[in-house]
């Protein structure tokens, strides 16, 4: 039928050959490959050579992640490769519903302990990379309406070819949503950025519970970036977040054996290639709160951390994020990731930096497809226009800024 074939890829063929001369090629990783040694060497070089690091698609992380959370592997890991070399990867999902509505669409594969989704992409290689990726989504659309893009940060080199290809191409892209977490970057020395985030009445406060918790036994800071006693750390963390209010809400790392499995892979994989930092504060010996964060120079990311509730009312998550404010004074790493959610009630008022994530939405297949598209691109950038207002940055932190009683579902305590 003539509208079938209105259905079709315009002219979007081949992939675009790479920038180093060999010919490039987007191809589908089967689980069997990913998880070979010579398929992990490519992927850690790529991961090296990045224009912005995503440590929830590298080796370490993604491959644990896809084992534990999609063992009816609906996920499609795609990667841009040339002579060997991989320049460019991202795995890809078919969804029939979009955020609750029946909307048949494709989309990058993220899961509830991935914070981020922009692709892994050689420098240099973005634009060749969108061009190879949504050709080969026009081609293989099936019952997709659309590609779907969460988690991409917006001042980001990908972020930027991908609405320049779009453009080139004349396809309709939009950024549907948007919204920004606590980034922590600074040229400050720890002390002067505490002294510039937090008033002098909460930092005499913060003095006043470390004494007071001080008073309860032998108060310790430990900070680990290698192995050593990992597995008991691990185990330690996933007990502590489980007795909280987390573990009574159902969504603590331990309530799932596969969230609890990817929990400690994921670490053991980080640490064995020096990408772990574990930030832990103690009373007696026994873990009062917890910090996992992932090195990706030249950025960081708080991935999880726990406190024990029991002493709340001494805010042990926010004064282990003062010791964690040491990351100011790494020289491999400008900036760190909260990975928290949007007007987070703790670490937005210790860390006082933004970073803008974003949602787009790109037209794939023929004319009709993407007419058929336009306007619910249209419609739904209206409503995110209607949503968007900036979240301020406090002059001071009010007093209430550290609640005592239960937390907001983010990773920041």
């Amino acid at each position: 039928m003539a509208w079938l074939a209105d259905l079709a890829p315009q002219g979007t063929g081949s992939a675009p050959p790479a920038t180093t001369g060999a010919p490039a090629r987007l191809r589908r990783i089967a689980m069997a490959e990913l998880t070979a040694p010579e398929a992990r060497a490519r992927w850690d070089s790529l991961a090296g050579r990045a224009a912005e690091p995503n440590p929830f698609h590298e080796s370490w992380y993604l491959a644990p992640a896809l084992a534990a959370l999609d063992q009816a592997g609906e996920a499609e890991v795609m990667v841009l490769e040339a002579g060997g070399e991989w320049l460019g990867l991202l795995p890809l999902a078919r969804s029939p519903r979009y955020y609750g509505r029946p909307v048949p669409h494709l989309g990058n594969w993220l899961h509830g302990n991935a914070f981020l989704g922009v692709p892994l992409v050689a420098q240099g290689h973005e634009a060749p990379f969108w061009r190879a990726l949504l050709a080969h989504v026009d081609g293989a659309a099936g019952a997709a309406l659309f590609l779907h893009l969460a988690e991409i940060p917006l001042d980001g080199p990908l972020a930027t070819a991908l609405q320049r290809v779009c453009t080139e191409q004349q396809r309709p892209c939009g950024l549907v949503h948007r919204e920004e977490r606590a980034l922590l970057a600074s040229s400050l020395a720890p002390e002067a950025y505490l002294e510039a985030a937090l008033s002098g009445k909460k930092r005499k406060e913060l003095r006043r519970q470390y004494a007071r918790l001080s008073e309860q036994g032998a108060l310790a800071v430990t900070r680990r970036r290698d192995g050593t006693g990992l597995s008991q750390w691990t185990a330690d963390f996933l007990a502590l977040e489980a007795a909280g209010w987390k573990g009574g809400a159902g969504s603590a790392l331990a309530a799932s054996p596969a969230t609890a499995r990817l929990f400690a892979e994921a670490l053991d994989g980080a640490a064995t290639r020096g990408r772990l930092e574990r930030l832990t504060l103690s009373l007696d010996g026994a873990p009062l709160a917890m910090l996992a964060t992932f090195l990706a120079p030249p950025g960081a990311f708080s991935y999880k951390t726990a406190f024990d509730e029991r002493f709340a009312r001494f805010s042990p998550g926010v004064l282990l994020q003062r010791e964690n404010l040491a990351l100011l004074a790494d020289p491999a790493l400008d900036w760190c990731d909260s990975c928290a959610a949007a007007d987070h009630p703790m670490i937005d008022h210790v860390w006082r930096e933004r970073r803008a994530i974003g949602r787009f939405s790109v037209g794939i297949g023929g004319r009709l497809r993407r007419a058929l598209f336009s306007p619910l691109l249209k419609a739904e950038r209206a409503r995110a226009d209607r949503r968007a207002s900036p979240a301020p940055v406090p002059d001071q932190v009010r007093d209430d800024a550290f609640p005592t009683g239960r937390r907001p579902s983010g990773d920041q305590p």
